[in-house]
């Protein structure tokens, strides 16, 4: 007759094996802690290494020393690296493994992979970004980019990484992971279409309550079209740089008696919105007219509104192609349009505006999701 063996009888037990021999199939790599920094207009602060012979760009931040928590490297390098002692760490945007065999593991010393931890480090104030003091030996500049131009100037694993990261940040998602630059998991929306931040300078003019006075045009009309939930319709315009967010809207033409006009029939052309009960928030200033010709001072108005209905998803007759819907809170739409403060107290006046004319609650923060091709049927 056979004894039966166990599982066990077959290998070394487990005590009998010395502290060696234990290491020896234990994966190394090496451990990397970056913090992912922007200003107030929502532009990716990069820092240039003096000892990097591709003259590639990096997100601040450094190695994890033996024996360190990764925020506590992310830390220590931040105050290392920009001379910042009090930039909070609010969470992790994204979780990276990078393998050896990747094209981007180009390195002189036997590389065993990576794994790095991308830290939320919120927006510096003008004030904190004046106060930045580099480490000359290891550091020659910095500077605040906006998403396009910083994945130029990194690797492009470090630029996926970026955008993932930054992504995650604006649409309120989950950590996102990643290898070898792709997602493990669900794409975001943000990520499946390529959204970038549209980066404005902070506008010079106020924002204007008063009526528009009769002596200057209406250039343009665009609003925050809330649904029944208090958020907002965002479009994505697709180009060969990635897709730039924006209100639905656009360009007063003469066929149009009002702006109204020019947002319902935007709305209805660019996203399938149909309104209601547009409100007008007030008006900015712009001096030249420079985009629509060089008529010279215009105004350019914004507005809120009540979407009663979504259709089908189609091409946009200006432009040749559907936009990407979205539906954000209104802060996450200010951030992902790049207006900065003045856009966040836009957003804000829109979202109280709603409440208090259409009884509409505050947008909850949740991901940004994606209105279905089909439409959507709104209570």
């Amino acid at each position: 007759m056979t004894t039966p063996v166990s599982g066990s009888d077959d290998v070394a037990p487990r005590a009998a094996l010395s502290a060696g021999q234990h290491a020896v199939p234990r994966h190394t790599v090496w451990v990397g802690a970056a913090a992912l920094v922007t200003d107030q207009v929502g532009r990716v602060l990069l820092v240039h290494p003096t000892y990097r012979e591709d003259d590639r760009w990096l997100l601040p931040g450094g190695v994890v020393e033996p024996g360190e928590h990764p925020h506590v490297a992310c830390r220590r390098e931040i105050t290392e690296e920009l001379g910042l002692t009090s930039l909070p760490l609010s969470g992790v945007l994204a979780v990276h493994s990078l393998s050896p065999h990747h094209p981007d593991s180009q390195h002189s010393t036997r590389f065993p992979g990576e794994i790095r931890f991308v830290f939320d480090g919120g927006t510096l104030t003008p004030d904190q970004a004046e106060a930045i003091r580099l480490p000359r030996e290891e550091l020659s500049e910095y500077a605040f980019l906006e998403t396009r131009d910083a994945v130029q100037r990194l690797r492009p694993v470090d630029g996926q990484i970026m955008l993932a990261a930054y992504r995650a940040r604006l649409g309120n998602t989950a950590t996102a992971h990643l290898a070898d630059g792709r997602h493990i998991l669900d794409v975001p929306v943000l990520d499946r279409h390529d959204v970038h931040v549209r980066y404005r300078p902070l506008w010079e003019s106020p924002f204007n309550r008063d009526p528009v006075p009769e002596r200057l045009p209406v250039q343009q009309a665009w609003a925050w079209c809330f649904v029944p939930d208090g958020r907002v319709v965002l479009l994505a315009d697709p180009g060969p740089q990635g897709a730039l967010p924006m209100l639905p809207g656009g360009t007063v033409e003469k066929t149009d008696a009002t702006p109204e006009d020019t947002l319902h029939r935007e709305a209805a052309e660019e996203a399938q919105l149909a309104l209601t009960d547009p409100v007008r928030l007030g008006w900015v200033l712009d001096e030249t007219g420079e985009v629509y010709g060089g008529v010279g001072p215009n105004a350019r108005l914004r507005l809120a509104a009540r979407v009663t209905a979504v259709g089908p998803a189609a091409v946009d007759p200006a432009t040749g192609h559907p936009f990407a819907r979205l539906l954000a809170s209104p802060a996450q739409a200010a951030a992902l349009l790049g207006w900065g403060p003045p856009g966040a107290r836009q957003a804000l006046l829109a979202a109280e505006t709603a409440r208090e004319r259409w009884g509409l609650p505050a947008a909850r923060p949740v991901a940004i999701e994606e209105i279905p091709a089909e439409g959507m049927r709104l209570s």
